[in-house]
């Protein structure tokens, strides 16, 4: 694990928060706990952070032979541990997952475990009903490294019209801390496609690890709420994109929408 640093803020936007993040307890590819993470985001200046580990049919550790209520309480444990330890340390922990449809991945955010258990059908809906389901329960799905290229991607599809937004920044593309997914094309492809559709913009480090990329976004004001979040993304609030690496400096701070 490389030494951890802090990071450096834009004085008008003084609160980060991680919005791609995984935990062993629910993601096959995480390293540490939920514990752990809040603990390192913390450390590195986070404000809050986003668990969104990896859902039924994406890379997931949790059994998907247990019945639905089962799987939710164990797929919830990374969530759950880092709420109470963020809850201990003064980190703001929010509740999200990461869904996978043949490679094709959504960030699912602003609804519950509650809201899961009372929606099993959600395990083996089609994007379409997804997005449908999400909205109908006050939350949001946004595209996330849609033009990724990996043998575990099939084929890069877009979904403009079933989703919410896009991550256009992915911090495991760009950061001289990733060793995986390296290249800053799939971050130039997703903007402008975000450009093309109209489609708000979000930012993420897809992290596994306490080896922090520190990617996500940084706002002026704290968020209360997931929803909080949601309302900023979908009206396209000024904010500054965590790219992992000139924001560990400061040097070249990234508005979301300069164009």
């Amino acid at each position: 694990m490389d030494e951890p640093r802090k990071l450096r803020l834009h004085p008008d936007y003084p609160y980060a928060y991680e919005t791609h993040l995984h935990t062993m307890e629910a993601s096959a590819c995480a390293h540490n706990t939920g514990q752990e993470m809040a603990r390192a985001c913390k450390e590195a200046g986070y404000t809050g952070i986003f668990v969104t580990d990896h859902f039924v049919y994406g890379n997931t550790c949790v059994d998907r032979s247990l019945p639905w209520s089962e799987w939710v309480e164990r797929f919830c444990m990374g969530y759950e541990h880092a709420k109470e330890e963020g809850d201990r340390i003064g980190l703001q922990v929010f509740f999200g997952w990461e869904a996978c449809y043949k490679g094709t991945e959504f960030l699912i955010y602003g609804l519950s475990k509650e809201w899961l258990l009372a929606h099993p059908e959600v395990r083996d809906c089609t994007i379409q009903e997804q997005y449908r389901l999400v909205h109908q329960g006050g939350g949001m799905a946004i595209q996330c490294h849609p033009f990724r290229e990996e043998p575990y991607i099939p084929e890069v599809r877009v979904f403009p019209q079933w989703s919410d937004g896009t991550e256009v920044v992915n911090a495991t593309h760009v950061s001289v801390r990733s060793k995986s997914h390296n290249d800053p094309e799939f971050d130039v492809k997703a903007l402008a496609y975000a450009k093309e559709n109209h489609l708000p913009r979000t930012s993420g480090s897809d992290i596994h690890s306490v080896n922090l990329f520190y990617g996500g976004m940084a706002f002026s004001h704290r968020l209360e709420t997931p929803q909080d979040y949601i309302q900023a993304v979908r009206s396209r609030e000024q904010c500054i994109l965590l790219t992992g690496n000139e924001t560990l400096i400061g040097a070249d701070f990234r508005l979301a929408y300069d164009d």
